[in-house]
């Protein structure tokens, strides 16, 4: 039973072809110290034996999707179908320890309006010690980046402030999803704070207070062709939607040298090719999403500049020409 002083919290577990995963998952759900609401496992028509992985007891409710069409749809159909004021999404390659939910839900109701989510410390299911990610940033060069990732566990002991959450094991305020009007082709993480509705505060937790997840990375099976084609495609998306012009214009050519480093980096031209083919279809419904987006802004461009980080965040190209994609 949900303490007086937390609201109840849906869990939301968006999969395609996750039957590997998912028991220990739902596994580690039935095991937390705050018994969440309901689990609610969102399928994007797995192929797998993902639904039959589901198996039997344990209060988990199944909504199944008529085809796959990304990670951002099944999110949206879970948190739209909860009936809770709080929804935690999870990937279902993860094993959250058992204090986990209970600690992402007592920071939310310690926390000001300002904190619209609270992420957790992902940590690397193969080696606990070393962190997969504590939030996320977005560089000046168009990259978005896993804070603490590779570093070790012991070096992020510290509640800080996260420009957003890893959507793979953070707890939500479900107004604020209901106002951000979320797009399954967009995202809409931007539109929350540029518009002035909540500031851009997430809340990355320390060990001490549970909110640990273990995160195998990939363990939805999505082929990596199709992924280069999906994030090529959505980071000029988000690049395009989100940052005002003048910030466009100022950060230009560190923007199109970050987009030669994805392209060499990935090691797959077609499908970076075909990214940016998306890219261009989507380009009318993007640009009216740039007008609602940049209408809507209440945020001064110095202060959104703030947000991007000035180093480039990511591993030196050598390194990965070096080794296939």
């Amino acid at each position: 039973m949900t303490p007086p002083s937390l609201r109840p919290v849906t869990v939301v577990v968006p999969t395609w072809n996750s039957a590997r995963w998912l028991p220990g998952c739902l596994a580690a759900l039935r095991a937390q110290t705050l018994e969440p609401e309901e689990v609610l496992v969102v399928d994007s028509a797995s192929t797998d034996g993902t639904i039959e992985a589901l198996g039997e007891g344990g209060s988990v409710r199944w909504l199944a999707l008529s085809a796959n069409h990304g990670f951002a749809a099944a999110a949206n159909a879970g948190w739209r179908s909860a009936r809770t004021p709080w929804v935690a999404l999870l990937n279902p390659d993860t094993a959250p320890e058992a204090g986990w939910l209970r600690a992402l839900a007592e920071a939310l109701a310690a926390s000001d309006a300002r904190v619209w989510a609270i992420a957790s410390k992902m940590l690397r299911m193969v080696d606990p010690d070393v962190v997969d990610d504590a939030g996320d940033s977005l560089t000046r060069f168009g990259a978005a980046v896993k804070r603490g990732h590779g570093e070790p566990e012991r070096s992020w002991c510290e509640a800080d402030d996260v420009l957003s959450p890893c959507a793979g094991a953070a707890l939500y305020r479900r107004d604020v999803l209901e106002a951000s009007v979320a797009s399954t082709r967009l995202g809409a993480i931007w539109k929350t704070w540029i518009s002035g509705c909540s500031a851009p505060r997430g809340l990355a937790l320390p060990p001490r207070a549970e909110a640990r997840v273990l995160h195998q990375g990939g363990g939805s099976g999505l082929p990596r062709p199709h992924y280069v084609r999906l994030v090529t495609c959505n980071r000029l998306l988000l690049l395009l939607k989100d940052l005002p012009a003048r910030l466009l214009v100022r950060h230009s050519l560190r923007l199109l040298r970050g987009q030669l480093y994805f392209l060499l980096a990935y090691h797959r031209p077609l499908a970076s090719l075909q990214g940016y083919l998306r890219f261009l279809r989507l380009l009318p419904h993007t640009l009216r999403a740039r007008r609602q987006v940049q209408g809507a802004r209440r945020v001064a461009v110095e202060e959104v500049d703030g947000w991007l980080l000035r180093e480039r965040g990511t591993p030196p190209l050598r390194s990965l020409l070096r080794r296939p994609g």
